[in-house]
C-alpha cells in the first residue's frame, strides 16, 4: 500500500479513535458544563491523525500550501499537547484551525476535485471562528463558567471540519487508486 492510500486511512482511523474515546471519556464526567475535556491520548491521538491528514492533503494536491498548512501544524501541535501540557493550549489549537478553514474555503471553491466540500468547509470554518469567540469570552472575563459546554461544542465543529476532509481525501484518493467501476458503466458494459 503507497503512502497516498495510507495516509486518508490514518488519519480517518485516529479521527474516529478520538471521538470513541472522548465520547467514552465523558460517560463519567461529573460536570459536562464547567470542566474541560482533558482527555490526553485522544488530544494526542486527534494531533497525530491532523499530521496524517494534512500530509495526505498535501500528497493529494489539495489546495493547502502555505497558511493554512502552517495553521493546520500549529493545530495538531496544540491539539496534540493540549492535554499533555501544563499551560491551555485549546485556544491556540481551535483558533488555528478556524483561520485555516476559512483561509481553504476559497481554495477550495477554486479546485475542482475540492469544490464539493467547499460550502460544507465554510460553515464549519465559520461555527469553529464563532466558537473561539464563545470560548475566549468563557475562559476570560467569564472566568470558566460553562466553559466544558463551549469547549465540546468547539471540538464537536473542528473534528466534523477533520472527518469532512478526511471522507473527502478518503474518496479522492481511493476512487483514483481502486478505479471501481461506475454502477452506470457497469450496467453499460452488459456485465
Amino acid at each position: 500500500m503507497t503512502a497516498k492510500r495510507l495516509y486518508p486511512l490514518l488519519a480517518c482511523a485516529a479521527i474516529a479513535y478520538a471521538v470513541a474515546a472522548l465520547v467514552v471519556g465523558q460517560l463519567d464526567a461529573q460536570d459536562l458544563l464547567n470542566t474541560g475535556v482533558g482527555d490526553g491520548v485522544a488530544m494526542a491521538v486527534l494531533g497525530i491523525g491532523s499530521v496524517a491528514l494534512l500530509g495526505g492533503l498535501r500528497v493529494a494536491g489539495a489546495p493547502v500550501r502555505g497558511t493554512p498548512e502552517r495553521l493546520m501544524l500549529v493545530w495538531a501541535a496544540a491539539i496534540g499537547l493540549s492535554g499533555l501540557a501544563p499551560v491551555p493550549l485549546e485556544i491556540v489549537a481551535f483558533g488555528s484551525l478556524a483561520g485555516a478553514a476559512a483561509l481553504l474555503v476559497p481554495r477550495l471553491r477554486a479546485d475542482e476535485a475540492w469544490r464539493g466540500i467547499a460550502r460544507t468547509v465554510e460553515w464549519l470554518a465559520l461555527a469553529g471562528g464563532l466558537g473561539v469567540l464563545a470560548f475566549t469570552y468563557v475562559a476570560l472575563p467569564g472566568q470558566g463558567v460553562l466553559i466544558g459546554l463551549v469547549e465540546r461544542a468547539l471540538l464537536v465543529a473542528d473534528v466534523a471540519l477533520l472527518a469532512v476532509l478526511a471522507g473527502w481525501l478518503t474518496r479522492i484518493v481511493w476512487a483514483k487508486a481502486v478505479n471501481f467501476p461506475t454502477y452506470h458503466r457497469f450496467i453499460a458494459s452488459g456485465s
